[in-house]
């Protein structure tokens, strides 16, 4: 079975596949002072009671990947191991200025979402993690750039902190969008704000796309990443939701490097 990590600025997501079906998932927080013997004992207590053949990591974490390099070194040394680095085959061209500015989950969520809806057209992948990222990706395949956003709870942290009157609210849908209360606006304010932002940086997306690929299929947008289910009902834009599209990158660039 193979294990994937994927560990981002705020949570750690792990997957077990068995073959290309995921077994198992799990979403612990991300703590850059954990050591490699922290980390062990956290990924040991996980994967327990699964045989591992294989392992694909990817990180955004530079402290974190550090010490997960010493912990698989010392603890997974006897299995195939692939690190999203220069290097590794992904088979994603990155038509970008400087494609070592690009971090390995958007490289793997390119080639998750290609393969999986790719078949007929473009792709648009909107990942609402820490940074609300949206990675464009041509028919072919390639990495054609995007656009970065700060995340939903960043941006509820900030307000929070900067604003004397407004405090932190349970992100729930509101009943209407005209809020008639400081919770109720707040929701509003945050849930169909950044559905808005994603639908229209989404409609510029595609406009571009139409004059760089005339007659192309329609684009398909897929949304991923721990925060998206916040704004899936409320977004006009959204066609897909794959949750693990990241670790579903991980085993397909596994497979191309085993």
């Amino acid at each position: 079975m193979l294990l994937t990590v994927d560990v981002g600025n705020t949570n750690t997501v792990l997957g077990i596949f068995d073959g290309e079906e995921m077994v198992h998932s799990w979403r612990v927080k991300t703590d850059p002072r954990d050591t490699a013997d922290e980390l062990w004992l956290q990924y040991r207590s996980l994967v327990q009671g699964f045989t591992l053949s294989g392992l694909a990591v990817c990180s955004t974490v530079p402290a974190s990947l550090r010490e997960l390099r010493t912990m698989i070194k010392n603890n997974f040394a006897h299995i195939p191991t692939t690190i999203i680095e220069p290097g590794i085959k992904t088979g994603v061209p990155l038509l970008v200025d400087n494609p070592k500015e690009i971090g390995a989950d958007r490289i793997v969520n390119t080639l998750a979402a290609h393969t999986l809806y790719g078949d007929k057209g473009p792709c648009i992948v909107v990942d609402f993690g820490t940074s609300t990222n949206l990675d464009v990706v041509s028919p072919k395949g390639e990495f054609l750039g995007g656009a970065l956003a700060p995340g939903i709870e960043i941006s509820v942290d900030a307000l929070a902190a900067r604003a004397a009157q407004l405090r932190k609210v349970e992100l729930i849908r509101p009943k209407s969008v005209i809020g008639k209360n400081t919770v109720e606006a707040l929701q509003s304010g945050t849930i169909y704000g950044f559905a808005g932002q994603v639908d229209g940086l989404v409609n510029r997306i595609i406009d571009e796309l139409e004059v760089l690929y005339p007659g192309m299929e329609e684009t398909t947008v897929i949304a991923t990443g721990g925060l998206a289910p916040l704004v899936l009902d409320v977004s006009e834009n959204i066609d897909f939701h794959e949750p693990h599209l990241t670790l579903i990158g991980l085993r397909l660039v596994h497979a191309r490097n085993s």
